[in-house]
């Protein structure tokens, strides 16, 4: 069950992008913001994580949603060269 869950999740997150093609890029940080938070809750609580991990899941799906946001906005991502440096692409 809980990988049936993870997969709903996960393929609402993706179709929630979509929906941010007419968002300024303040209302999609917003966004991504929110939604990257509480899939990372659901996720938790559906791992049965305790609050303390919780609260962690929530911050980083805040900061991967944010960033998807971004990247959704500008079509550019960021790719490690495997020294420690990064470059930017289109995605």
């Amino acid at each position: 069950m809980p990988g049936r869950m993870i997969l709903l999740i996960a393929s609402l997150a993706v179709g929630s992008l979509a929906a941010c093609d007419n968002l300024t890029s303040e209302q999609a940080t917003v966004v991504g913001a929110t939604g990257g938070a509480a899939t990372g809750l659901i996720l938790a609580d559906a791992l049965k994580a305790n609050k303390d991990w919780k609260l962690i899941a929530a911050l980083a799906g805040a900061a991967a949603g944010t960033v998807v946001a971004q990247n959704q906005r500008t079509g550019m991502c960021a790719y490690a060269r495997g020294d420690g440096t990064y470059y930017e692409a289109p995605c």
